[in-house]
């Protein structure tokens, strides 16, 4: 019997290095673990929230870290500004490092206006449950259908929403507590504080450009954000915040000429500030007033140079904030461009018609459509003004043919 066992556990002991080959056990490559991050589950690339749930899910989830996402400001400067400051509130929540910068305003300024983070109970709108009503009431409700060309068509979803959670909910009418805003550590960069220096040399950029690109260099390479530090376990994101790039305060006359001295400082500002975040984990918000800038070319030009942009076209002033299609919105949004990120195509929104509005405590995005009472009306409107136009058309019609009669 001993001679058997011999024979087969030699054979075993043979085929055990082949055997240890041709099944190994599958690992997962080591992602970067950072407190308000998540991978894509598209290409893979490591997400960062806006802090607006909506405009996450237009970007495929969030932002991707080491890019640029270009905000075409509203004429007023009120919503752009509002996303900006949600996108900062989002990063002192996750404890990420901030760098702001401003020529309008005082970066302090814009870091005093964050909103507050509010409660999930709060910030969840469930559906109130109305009460039920009785078997006649039912039956009436039952007995009253709609055109029939309404009856299958399935009801609109505009809320844009992702199936897992990711980010946080704000209430803009109230601001952050200092002691929460104060634990973020935050770079700021005001051009008037950094003095212009003239170089005898011809640059492209306006030399609050330069400074404004030396400064986040500086930060990124002193307090380790760059990718090529050694890896450590206490790394961290920077979020950059740029307002209102292109305009005449930070030096540039993009929007004051039809033939601007400097016309390729912004293209070239940001083709510098894409290099560096591409090597770091840092991610990028700016905002330009493209409304004010004439030529069209250009504006192509710069986003181009960004990985996302989206553009804001807001209500305030215009004759659509009167017009009844759109009472229940405070403006449109355009999605310009969306990133290709580690795929061979990107995820392109679904539906074009966007609108955002602003309720009690939230900014949201939402699919726009017609309301059924105002297509109603609509129609109620256009089958009188119907009628009398043939009344009218049909006296004109009898008159004209009894004058010819009479001329005859």
């Amino acid at each position: 019997m001993a001679a058997p066992m011999s024979s087969v556990a030699k054979p075993s002991a043979e085929r055990s290095p082949f055997n240890t080959t041709s099944f190994q056990k599958k690992t997962r490559s080591k992602l970067i673990s950072i407190p308000g991050t998540r991978p894509s589950v598209q290409n893979g690339q490591l997400l960062v929230s806006t802090g607006v749930t909506s405009l996450d899910y237009l970007l495929g989830g969030g932002l991707a870290v080491g890019t640029v996402l270009l905000i075409e400001e509203d004429r007023y400067d009120s919503y752009s500004r509002m996303i900006l400051k949600y996108f900062l509130a989002e990063g002192v929540v996750c404890r990420h490092e901030l760098f702001v910068a401003a020529a309008q305003d005082n970066p302090d300024d814009i870091l005093q206006e964050l909103p507050a983070p509010i409660l999930d109970d709060v910030a969840i709108h469930k559906p109130v449950e109305q009460p039920r009503l009785s078997c006649e009431a039912q039956n009436s409700l039952d007995a009253m259908k709609i055109a029939w060309r309404y009856q299958n068509l399935p009801k609109v979803q505009s809320a844009l929403a992702s199936s897992s959670r990711f980010g946080h909910y704000y209430d803009v009418s109230k601001t952050m507590e200092p002691e929460i805003r104060q634990a973020a550590k935050c770079h700021r960069f005001y051009p008037t504080e950094h003095p212009t220096q003239s170089s005898p040399t011809h640059s492209t950029m306006p030399e609050s450009y330069s400074a404004l690109l030396k400064s986040l260099q500086e930060v990124i390479h002193r307090e380790g954000f760059d990718v090529a530090a050694p890896m450590s376990n206490s790394r961290n994101i920077l979020r950059i915040g740029l307002h209102s790039l292109g305009s005449a305060l930070w030096g540039d006359d993009l929007c004051c000429h039809d033939n601007p001295r400097n016309g390729h400082a912004l293209t070239t500002f940001l083709y510098g500030l894409r290099a560096l975040l591409r090597s770091s984990l840092s991610v990028a918000v700016v905002t330009v007033p493209s409304h004010l800038i004439q030529d069209r070319a250009l504006m192509g030009s710069v986003t181009r140079l960004c990985d996302n942009a989206i553009a804001l076209e807001s209500f305030k002033g215009s004759e659509r904030e009167t017009n009844p299609l759109y009472k229940d919105y405070h403006g449109l949004l355009y999605v310009r461009q969306v990133p290709h990120l580690n795929c061979l195509a990107s995820k392109l929104p679904d539906h074009k018609d966007l609108a955002f509005k602003l309720k009690r405590k939230q900014f949201s995005i939402e699919r726009m459509h017609l309301p059924p009472d105002l297509s109603e009306t609509v129609s109620r409107v256009s089958r009188g003004e119907l009628a009398g136009a043939v009344m009218v058309a049909s006296g004109c019609g009898s008159g004209t043919s009894g004058n010819k009669h009479l001329d005859f």
